[in-house]
């Protein structure tokens, strides 16, 4: 059985707002190398879904950080390490080691990793391993795979490899991916997601990940108890989303949407259909009830959030029977 617990809900609800204004209250600063043509103005201004970089720069020596700023992120322009000239080599190896993200370009209708650009990206990982190598200019470009197995290989295959086409868009949202797992460590992936255009691959993705998580609390119950504890969960969740859609959620209307959630119509319904399938399953109904309790409040958000509804408990249970319908 799922059962709503006030004081689980009260410490969820004031963990999960104090590590969001923590984030807050950070910057994210990236590096970027690689050669003036392969695409790395396009590609911040694909990310952020902003024109924030200038986009057909002219071939050229860069001998020192150029520095592009939207909303507290900080995209840098970094000279490559044969044009560093001994006046600027020790402010961008610096950089390169407090980088929370590194971009290494390579571009993929030229020569990819050549001799240069190994020899580049050899020193850099020294000081910084937060690299994401992002393959640009796939467009342009025939075996794509093929290069990325030379890149994985060249690489010792110890970091992502992303290829994309900044002109066109094809693969940003994976690019968008890599560089939020990066920022998930370093605590800084709420407030990446916070300052981009693009919300809905990023919503999605936590969607699916806390109901896998609450899916697999309710597969393994306390022991000694059958209540399962997925409060915390479809807590950090909301306050997750509210943050990305830029709508603050309060303590009460979470705790009116957790206990509709778990104790309402919705997971009465649910439960109801997971037992009717499984009679008897124990855990695994408990798991397919807990997975399917936190999806729905998820995408019920995500919705409310992109229409623009103010999403309470009844509407919670109307969205719920509209997806019951399309399904």
């Amino acid at each position: 059985m799922i059962q709503y617990n006030e004081e689980e809900f009260d410490n969820a609800y004031e963990t999960e707002i104090n590590l969001v204004n923590d984030q807050l209250g950070k910057e994210i600063v990236f590096a970027m190398i690689g050669d003036v043509n392969s695409g790395k103005s396009s590609t911040i201004n694909q990310l952020v879904g902003n024109n924030v970089a200038e986009v057909g720069a002219k071939p050229g020596e860069t001998v020192k950080i150029k520095r592009y700023s939207h909303k507290g992120i900080i995209f840098a322009d970094t000279p490559g390490l044969d044009d560093i000239n001994k006046k600027n080599s020790e402010e961008t190896y610096k950089f390169y080691k407090e980088a929370d993200i590194i971009l290494f370009f390579l571009n993929a209708a030229g020569t990819v990793f050549s001799d240069g650009e190994k020899k580049s990206f050899n020193e850099i990982k020294k000081s910084n391993k937060n690299i994401i190598i992002v393959l640009n200019k796939i467009d342009a470009a025939d075996d794509i795979a093929d290069l990325v197995s030379y890149i994985r290989k060249h690489s010792k295959n110890k970091f992502d490899i992303v290829p994309i086409s900044s002109r066109t868009g094809e693969n940003i949202d994976e690019l968008r991916g890599a560089i939020m797992d990066i920022l998930k460590r370093k605590k800084k992936d709420i407030l990446f997601a916070k300052k981009i255009k693009e919300k809905s691959a990023i919503a999605n993705k936590w969607i699916v990940a806390a109901a896998t998580s609450a899916g697999a609390v309710g597969a393994t119950p306390i022991p000694g108890s059958d209540i399962v504890p997925i409060t915390s969960i479809q807590v950090g969740l909301m306050v997750k989303l509210a943050t990305l859609y830029e709508k603050p959620i309060i303590k009460e209307r979470a705790k009116e949407l957790t206990i509709t959630s778990l104790t309402g119509n919705v997971g009465k319904s649910l439960f109801r259909q997971v037992a009717k399938l499984i009679p008897g399953a124990g855990s695994v109904a408990g798991a397919g009830v807990a997975g399917g309790m936190t999806l729905t409040l998820g995408y019920a958000l995500k919705y409310a959030y992109e229409h623009d509804i103010n999403l309470d408990a009844e509407t919670l249970g109307y969205l719920y029977k509209a997806y019951k319908k399309a399904d």
